[in-house]
């Protein structure tokens, strides 16, 4: 029994916001942000919207484009690290209820920007064990509701999305999530981290700095903590199923600055066109990223049938991890 992914869908905020509108209200250019980052645009979330409203548009699509009834989900797995609720309700079982899932478990799954990669993993291993036959795998981010918009160092990486996939159960030896590597090294959690509103440091009105409810990021050690994990993760999968880069039709990394993956894919001497980008357009949405980009490249037929994939992402945590997918 294999895991597969049967479909892909992605929803987008339609309010599209340039760097020049991030340059009136810090002190920013558009040619900083692009060299520094690579990013041009990201889409924002309307005042209404939170992450499960953005959570059950992609997976919307990703059913229909599957034809899976609502009846046939046996579990919904959310990632996201800009949730509807600080720690409960899921945001899972809103989207489970809102989407009609009647006979599915609903839970989340926090693992930074790394969250969608976990889901695969665990939705494959529900499936190969016989516990499930179809799971909704979605990664769903309102981070820019989390940033401080006074901070030029970090309100311009951040913008709002979801990706959804539905993984079902096959007999075919041809396809299917072939195998995971899921690492943490919490020894750097606090180099990117939202340090007040939990049991940590929980908020008290008049005590508590209302900057300290917002992302922190040490950016250069986050750096080079991705570009490390990047370079060792893709050798390892690679290796252990035998495979060398040229069977890798692409390499489809979490989005999070253009310069990271250019350093990684020239310490790893792998061409940069083999990794599928698209932080230009949507910036970094943390957990939905891969499942967005992964959408985009299902819309430009980029992909096709028996093509060796491997996801790659980084996140808070710290968090890292791939999937080696046969599409």
């Amino acid at each position: 029994m294999r895991a597969v992914i049967e479909s892909i869908g992605a929803y987008a905020p339609p309010r599209r916001v340039s760097n020049d509108e991030f340059a009136k209200i810090v002190d920013t250019t558009d040619e900083w942000i692009v060299s520094h980052t690579g990013i041009r645009f990201r889409h924002i979330a309307a005042d209404d919207q939170a992450a499960s409203d953005m959570a059950i548009e992609a997976g919307k699509l990703a059913m229909g484009r599957a034809g899976v009834e609502p009846g046939d989900i046996d579990l919904v797995i959310v990632s996201s690290a800009s949730s509807d609720y600080p720690g409960f309700p899921a945001t899972a079982c809103i989207v489970q209820d809102k989407l009609g899932l009647r006979k599915a478990g609903a839970m989340d799954l926090l693992a930074g920007c790394t969250g969608f990669i976990y889901g695969l993993e665990t939705a494959k291993n529900y499936i190969v064990s016989g516990s499930a036959k179809k799971i909704l795998v979605i990664g769903a981010e309102t981070l820019t509701r989390i940033m401080d918009w006074t901070d030029r160092n970090t309100c311009v990486l951040f913008g709002d999305g979801a990706g959804a996939a539905v993984v079902g159960a096959s007999e075919s030896d041809s396809r299917g999530i072939i195998d995971s590597i899921l690492r943490a090294e919490g020894s750097g959690a606090e180099l990117l981290d939202r340090p007040a509103g939990g049991s940590r440091m929980p908020f008290k009105a008049g005590e508590t700095d209302p900057s300290e409810l917002y992302i922190k990021m040490d950016g250069g050690k986050v750096y080079i903590f991705a570009v490390r994990v990047i370079v060792t993760t893709i050798k390892a999968i690679l290796e252990q199923n035998n495979l060398t880069i040229d069977d890798i039709k692409y390499i489809v990394p979490h989005q999070a600055n253009i310069r990271i993956i250019e350093a990684a894919a020239k310490r790893s001497k792998i061409p940069l066109e083999k990794f599928y980008m698209n932080i230009q357009e949507f910036a970094n949405t943390s957990a939905a990223s891969i499942p967005i980009a992964l959408n985009e490249m299902v819309e430009k037929n980029l992909l096709k049938k028996g093509d060796k994939i491997i996801t790659v992402g980084f996140g808070a945590g710290l968090t890292y991890g791939a999937n080696l997918i046969v599409w």
